[in-house]
């Protein structure tokens, strides 16, 4: 049956203000906006009202998801669970990220090598309840990167990464996971805060790596994303067609051009959300001797100013990331479009944008996902008065009256 939307106020992310409107929703597929009062045919639909108050916006689009973590603040203890532990433990973040009104998600790693193929195949077979998913490799990194836990005297230690050294490494296990049915290889070309000797504003792929890497991708027709705080790392993603690039806090002037100059291909994911937090709230895990040590407030500050830069310069920004993890709790993602708003300056609506347009360009589906508009997908929510008054009415699940995935209404709190 269809389903119409009445009593509403329409945000449809296009950028515009919204409006009250009429929506009408047949199959999986939206076939019919009116505005301005005007009625939409009520003959053998399903009526949903919105009381006038209620907005119906697009479903949420987590650019940097790791559905196969739990929460944990252990690298180590990841690579400890067991693939069918650690299966459930996807599943059932899958039905929560739809429950939390996150209709897509492009994963950012799995902890396992199939792990996110596995969910990905049983979401789309109508297995289990979960967003659109774009399966992710674990973690490609390099002896020393982020996630080679392994010393000398303990070698077989393992996290959520797999450690490869030189082009041939890198070839042989692209190939591999292309053809266990990954979408999407994900490098890491960068240090972090957390790798004492390789800090966040260091590079530690080499370029014969990622272009090694790159060169299977691109044989396939598949896609790369990359953790690239540095500058240098930055550089190279731009270089070999890596279109989702993850941190990219410390831009100097020369990657701030070559992401202006390819800014119709990729899309930067700033994932703030971690350190903004470890910086001003994480009293409970760093104490300030910490926070100073590691650098929290100084790399943010570094990623707000390069995210002014570039959203000057209409680079496409992606919101969410890096939640799953002690200080950053799945089900808290849309707490980076407050982050964008406090620390860099953007527009509600330009945050909002971050986490449904932008997201649906970045899913390859620009003209379906992502936007309330006639033909697109029926990816949506109706929510509890209007998220552009405060962005984290959408962090409250009650405030959630109806989360739709593909047509059909995966939760309503009206019944």
């Amino acid at each position: 049956m269809a389903i119409l939307f009445t009593g509403i106020q329409v945000l449809d992310c296009s950028g515009a203000d919204p409006y009250p409107g009429e929506v009408l929703i047949q199959d999986n597929r939206i076939v019919a906006i009116s505005r301005d009062g005007n009625s939409l045919p009520r003959d053998a639909v399903q009526i949903v009202d919105g009381g006038g108050t209620a907005t119906l916006m697009p479903g949420l689009i987590e650019s940097h998801a790791h559905l196969s973590i739990d929460n944990t603040d252990d690298l180590a203890a990841i690579g400890m669970i067991p693939p069918e532990e650690n299966t459930l433990i996807a599943m059932h973040n899958a039905r929560f990220y739809l429950d939390c009104g996150i209709t897509s998600c492009i994963s950012a790693a799995a902890a396992k090598p199939r792990l996110d193929v596995v969910i990905r195949n049983a979401i789309n077979a109508g297995e289990i309840a979960g967003p659109r998913l774009l399966a992710a490799s674990p973690w490609l990194t390099v002896t020393g990167g982020l996630g080679d836990l392994r010393t000398l005297h303990m070698p077989d230690i393992s996290s959520m990464a797999i450690v490869l050294d030189g082009p041939e490494d890198f070839r042989r296990t692209t190939r591999e996971l292309i053809r266990e049915g990954v979408d999407i290889i994900k490098l890491v070309i960068s240090g972090d805060t957390f790798v004492p000797h390789a800090p966040s504003n260091s590079t530690v792929m080499s370029e014969v790596e990622v272009a090694a890497a790159a060169e299977v991708v691109h044989a396939h027709g598949k896609r790369m994303s990359a953790h690239a705080r540095s500058a240098d790392a930055v550089k190279l993603c731009v270089r070999h067609g890596v279109n989702v690039i993850y941190h990219a806090n410390f831009l100097d002037e020369e990657a701030l051009d070559l992401l202006e100059e390819n800014k119709d291909w990729l899309f930067v994911s700033p994932n703030i959300g971690f350190t903004a937090i470890a910086a001003h709230e994480g009293e409970q895990w760093f104490s300030e001797e910490e926070v100073q040590k590691l650098g929290f407030r100084k790399e943010l500050e570094g990623a707000a100013e390069g995210l002014k830069e570039l959203m000057r310069r209409g680079v496409r920004i992606l919101g969410g990331g890096d939640y799953g993890f002690g200080l950053t709790p799945h089900g808290n993602n849309a707490r980076d479009l407050d982050h964008l708003v406090r620390y860099c300056d953007f527009t509600p609506m330009e945050a909002l944008l971050s986490m449904t347009k932008n997201g649906g360009a970045a899913m390859d589906l620009p003209d379906q996902l992502g936007q309330v508009r006639e033909g697109f997908l029926a990816d949506l929510l109706l929510v509890d008065g209007n998220p552009l008054d405060d962005l984290l009415v959408l962090l409250d699940r009650e405030k959630l009256l109806l989360v739709m995935k593909d047509g059909q209404v995966h939760k309503s709190t009206s019944g």
